[in-house]
């Protein structure tokens, strides 16, 4: 269909594109108006262009539904039913557009699209020599200029966009758009807790290196070296090995994105044509952050010993001191204290938002347990050390150990501590949202049979269903999200699951529990709207009030609040009539039909007249369908999870590996004075349980301190931890601390005997 088209423009038209699936063989079709052809490039191979009642093919869509020039083929699309008689086949679509397609007049493209009032895209085709950002910002103005004419506040076009260049796929393919906004999200969120990981393990190990060579840095001090020179010669070490070691960490990197990329494809997370890109900048960048953390981290660990008398030096380098640092204490506390206000901001917000503050929740807790790290050390000492003092000798020497060298103590706790407050926070997150989801969606949906299709509906199936024998009630559900104005932290808009009802809200109550609190679903009808009633808190909103949507195109919509409910977070957050959502979504075909049996009827019999519309499950196995749902989430969390816990215990293991060689002297003393290999191994076992307990025991406080609040603002009910997963999480980290100082301490004591001397 032709238009006028803005200055510097050859040719215009109006795309409405739509995805119906054919009757019968149910293949999914992108169908475009033949105005729209000479913008692709794509060509008749063979027929002729289509007329009113036909339409072209490409090579794909032809070759699987066995149809040629001549044929008939039924559509179902969101006006109904269309029978189309093919009239040409085109040129196969081109690797990575949205085929197999369709090609209709463009009149009849609207009209297949549900929304013949509005348009997906205006192509345009500039003059010869026309500059493509200065038409850009002409068509900008003309659509401003004609939405300011017609008053059309919150209609279609105060959402219109001029695309441009590489801009355009994200027209074309909408769902290359949506990939790259959640890979960026995943990204952003997965990146920036890596980093922050990253920079905790970095300092504290590159703090604990420095630590334990305080006797080297007093006998420089003793021969005359300048402070200047001993954090030089630390500086300089940093910037040595730093950026080696973390260009060798760019290549597991690299596996480990093209291995999670691949996972996102394979489950259907991002379309095919998109491919990864590996590019230099953030490898220089998380380089960079090493080699910076490396350097901070060791020149504030070494700033007392360069600074201190040599004699003094000698004298902190034999024995521990005491005094909490005036520096790192207020702003641990100042840390500490700033994660318990996020937390309450955190129990004020909901859905995603408060998941996003529990990140800073945890790393502010992190910065505190790695600030005040010598005093929650010598506080767990005596703490644990308690009954260790009334065990056997081993356990008692294990106790003073921890109480006296409560530094050493603290470096090797607060890695546990990282691994297990993220490990439990973004899987605990996950299997307390899923559980009381569950939960809601088996008590909310009532229904007998549940009909669906992986494609949707066709029009009319919930009439159909409705005139099958044996059922009673037939309501068709079209699910889809739209944009809720809240006002936690400020106004702004929340995404929400929603629901259009083809049905009135009395019938929705015949296959839905809602649990309604306030209001009556009976009264839900176009301009209607009932909310969860914790979304409805978010937006300060009650029975009676006028809230103002965001359809899922952008259009404003004004509803009034005629009910709330309990159980949203299973079902849908939002309930419309499917008639205001109809027009407003790409793709306007039932996503279910939610089905009441008479009383009596043969349940079975009804499954099979019901066959012939779609796929039939009951109860129990939509149940297990809409689980299957949450997956992709349940298992980017898990991975996460799995990558961060385990970079964590890596960096555990290493730690401890380096507290136990770095006491190579302590434990040869020990074995000279009489003190067997089997009691010296003990005493160090016990230490490893003291320091595992001691993480275990503050990585779950965190956790549960960021969970409670935030589970509670997004699902009203308090964490679920599944015990198996937590006793694994328990089991992994004490094996962790076993292994990783009882292997250095045999080593360390191999080819000792008492009277051999310090090896050390």
């Amino acid at each position: 269909m032709s238009t006028a088209g803005s200055s510097g423009t050859t040719a215009s038209t109006a795309d409405s594109a739509d995805t119906p699936p054919t009757a019968g063989q149910r293949t999914p079709l992108t169908a475009h108006g033949w105005g729209a052809a000479p913008f692709t490039g794509i060509a008749l191979t063979s027929g002729r262009a289509p007329h009113t009642g036909e339409a072209v093919l490409d090579a794909t869509a032809a070759r699987t539904l066995g149809a040629g020039v001549g044929d008939r083929i039924a559509l179902t699309t969101g006006a109904g039913e269309h029978g189309i008689r093919i009239s040409g086949i085109a040129r196969a679509a081109a690797p990575g557009t949205a085929g197999p397609e369709l090609w209709v007049t463009d009149a009849q493209a609207l009209r297949m699209s549900g929304h013949p009032e509005a348009v997906d895209a205006f192509l345009v085709r500039p003059t010869t020599g026309t500059d493509p950002d200065r038409l850009a910002d002409r068509l900008e103005h003309t659509l401003h200029t004609a939405r300011a004419r017609a008053g059309a506040v919150g209609a279609s076009a105060a959402t219109a966009e001029v695309h441009t260049g590489g801009g355009r796929g994200d027209v074309e393919q909408p769902g290359l758009a949506e990939a790259r906004e959640m890979l960026i999200a995943i990204g952003a969120s997965f990146g920036g807790v890596a980093t922050m990981t990253a920079v905790f393990t970095v300092a504290g190990t590159v703090a604990l290196s420095v630590g334990q060579r305080g006797r080297e840095f007093a006998l420089l001090r003793a021969i005359g070296a300048t402070p200047r020179q001993i954090r030089r010669s630390i500086a300089t070490e940093a910037l040595l090995v730093a950026p080696v070691a973390g260009a060798i960490g760019c290549l597991p990197g690299t596996a480990l994105a093209r291995w999670w990329f691949g996972q996102l494809k394979d489950r259907g997370a991002i379309p095919e044509p998109v491919a990864l890109e590996v590019s230099w900048i953030p490898m220089v960048s998380a380089i960079g952050a090493g080699v910076l953390t490396a350097l901070l981290a060791g020149l504030a660990a070494a700033r007392r010993p360069a600074r201190i008398r040599p004699g003094q030096a000698l004298g902190e380098a034999a024995v521990e001191r005491f005094r909490p640092g005036v520096v790192r204490t207020p702003l641990g506390l100042a840390a500490l204290v700033g994660g318990i206000v996020l937390a309450k901001v955190a129990a004020e917000e909901s859905g995603e938002d408060a998941a996003n503050v529990a990140l800073g929740v945890v790393m502010l807790f992190m910065l505190a347990v790695s600030l005040l790290g010598p005093l929650i050390a010598r506080f767990c000492a005596w703490l644990l050390g308690l009954p260790l003092r009334a065990g056997p000798a081993p356990a008692h020497l294990a106790s003073a150990n921890a109480r006296t060298n409560a530094r050493r103590l603290a470096s090797a706790i607060t890695p546990i501590v990282l691994a297990m407050a993220f490990a439990s926070t973004l899987v605990f997150l996950h299997t307390s949202q899923d559980h009381v989801a569950a939960a809601e969606r088996r008590a909310g949906i009532t229904a007998d049979q549940i009909l669906s299709a992986p494609d949707g509906l066709p029009a009319g199936t919930a009439r159909q269903a409705a005139a099958t024998p044996g059922v009673a009630e037939a309501v068709g559900v079209l699910r889809t999200g739209v944009l809720v104005p809240v006002h936690s932290g400020g106004s702004r808009l929340q995404i929400a699951s929603a629901q259009g009802v083809g049905a009135s809200g009395e019938a929705l109550t015949a296959v839905q529990d809602l649990q309604v609190l306030e209001g009556r679903l009976a009264r839900l009808r176009p301009g209607t709207v009932a909310l969860d009633t914790r979304l409805a808190e978010s937006a300060k909103a009650g029975i009676g009030d006028r809230l103002e949507l965001r359809l899922p195109d952008g259009t404003r919509h004004r509803a009034t609040v005629v009910a709330l409910y309990g159980r949203g977070l299973g079902v849908a957050q939002v309930t419309l009539s499917r008639s205001v959502l109809a027009g407003h979504v790409t793709t306007p075909f039932d996503n279910d039909v939610l089905i009441r049996t008479e009383p009596g009827a043969d349940r079975a019999a009804v499954a099979d007249r019901l066959a012939a519309l779609g796929e039939v499950a009951d109860r129990d196995g939509y149940q297990a369908a809409r689980d299957q749902d949450q997956e992709l989430n349940a298992w980017a969390n898990i991975t996460m999870a799995a990558v961060l816990g385990g970079f964590a215990a890596v960096a555990a293991a290493n730690t401890l590996v380096m507290t136990v060689l770095d006491r190579r002297r302590e434990l040869n003393t020990l074995r000279l004075v009489g003190t067997t290999k089997r009691q010296v191994l003990t005493m160090v076992r016990w230490e490893a349980l003291l320091v595992t307990v001691a993480g275990i025991g503050i990585g779950t406080t965190i956790a549960l301190v960021t969970l409670n609040p935030m589970v509670r603002g997004i699902t009203g009910q308090g964490p679920y931890v599944p015990i198996p997963v937590y006793a694994s999480f328990v089991g992994a980290t004490v094996a962790l601390g076993l292994a990783a100082t009882a292997l250095p301490a045999r080593a360390a004591l191999r080819g000792t005997a008492p009277g051999s001397g310090s090896r050390g």
